[in-house]
Formats: C-alpha cells, structure tokens, sequence
C-alpha cells in the first residue's frame, strides 16, 4: 500500500460498536418532541452525520427552531439518560496502540460532539493518543471535507499521505472530497455495496482485517508529536 503518515478513523460504527445507543437517543428525541416516528433503518442511515444534518435528513421540513430541541434532546438522553452499552469493537484498542507505537499520525473526525467525543475517549482509556480530533459541533458536517483539511492542517500532513477510515459512505464521500485516499470498514452501519460505491481503497470485514491491511505494507513513521 502507499506510504500514509495519517490515519484518520471515524469513531462510531468504525472504533465503537454504538449504533443501538445512537439509534435509542434518536427515537427518545423523537418521542420527547412527539414527532412522527422514524424506523430503524432511516434512523441508522444518518449515523455519521452531525446532529442538525441528521435531524434534517429525518425530518426536511423542520425549521431551524425546531432542529435545536432536536438536538438538545438527543444530547440530554445521550449524554445524562441512555445506558445503552457502546463498547469499542474487540481490537481496536491494541490495534490503536500499535499503530501509535509505529509512529504513524493517529486522528479522528466524526459526526459525535466534542463532550461526547471526549467522554468516550475517557472511558474507552484512549485520552491522549490521537494527535488530533475533530468533531461536527466544531466543523462542517460529513462529507464536507473542512473537518478532514483542519485534522491534516494540526499535524501538518497532505491530502496525499491521509487515509480516511469509516464505515459509511459519509466518510467515503469526504475522503474524495478532501482529496485522501479511503478505507472502509463493513462492520459498522452502511452495507458494502453502499461502501464500494465510492470506490475505496478496500472494504474489510473485521478488525482482524482492518489490522492486516494497515500492515500489509509500510506505513510512513513520523518522530514528530502533536496534541489534539
């Protein structure tokens, strides 16, 4: 594979398995506001986006107003209700490890917040080993590629030593957007057809996988150290 100094993973579905506590929230929202419901597949489908994308996408009709009791309600069940179980995938987390050790760029751009990023980053015991995060509440939304540019600008990388790894096709079209190379992952939400729309670099099954790509090959190391 090529030479990348910049590996930039999408958090959920990609790093943490928490589609049923994303999907809980988004109709614990819903109910709250007693809107007309969505199902499962819909509310799915806008994982990845940032909340008022999302909230748009499901309901299009939605004025500005009523997009930011949206999204107060779903961070109050995410953030102080749900207890949902989000654990990160098995192996992800040595694998994270062991890409750091190599000395490779470690980021992260999501649709999640930044008080949710950080608090999943504090249980999940990763605090300090991406040299930078972005988040929707911060940037553009997927698949803008501003969060994508600001995560390669902190670390002083170019689109083409970037890799790009997210399991929906949000995270393909930033990729291509941004002008990075993309990898997906087809245990998270979107199925692969979805995925390899968009021509990725591959679209792996598992960790295991996701792990026996990254190594496949060199990855370009950098003794330089960045915080997020």
């Amino acid at each position: 594979m090529n030479d990348f100094k910049l590996l930039v993973f999408d958090w959920d579905g990609t790093l943490m398995d928490s589609e049923a506590r994303i999907v809980a929230c988004l109709r614990a929202a819903i109910a709250d506001l007693d809107l007309e419901a969505r199902d499962g597949s819909l509310l799915r489908d806008v994982i990845g986006l940032g909340l008022r994308e999302a909230f748009a996408r499901l309901y299009p009709e939605a004025e500005n107003d009523a997009l930011e009791r949206m999204k107060e309600r779903y961070r109050h069940h995410f953030l102080h209700i749900d207890e949902t179980p989000s654990p990160l995938f098995p192996g992800i987390s040595e694998l994270l490890r062991q890409l750091e050790r190599s000395g490779v760029f470690l980021g992260v751009a999501t649709g999640k917040g930044r008080i949710g990023l950080n608090k999943a980053l504090s249980q999940s015991n990763l605090d300090g080993l991406f040299h930078a995060t972005r988040c929707a509440d911060e940037t553009a939304s997927k698949p803008n590629p501003q969060m994508l540019f600001e995560v390669m600008d902190a670390v002083g990388v170019y689109p083409d030593q970037t890799l790009m790894i997210g399991d929906t096709e949000y995270d393909m079209l930033m990729a291509g957007n941004a002008g990075t190379a993309a990898l997906a992952v087809s245990y998270g939400v979107h199925a692969r057809e979805r995925l390899l729309a968009h021509a990725p670099l591959a679209c792996l099954d598992s960790v295991e996988e996701l792990q026996q790509w990254l190594y496949s090959g060199r990855i370009e190391s950098t003794e330089s150290r960045y915080v997020s």
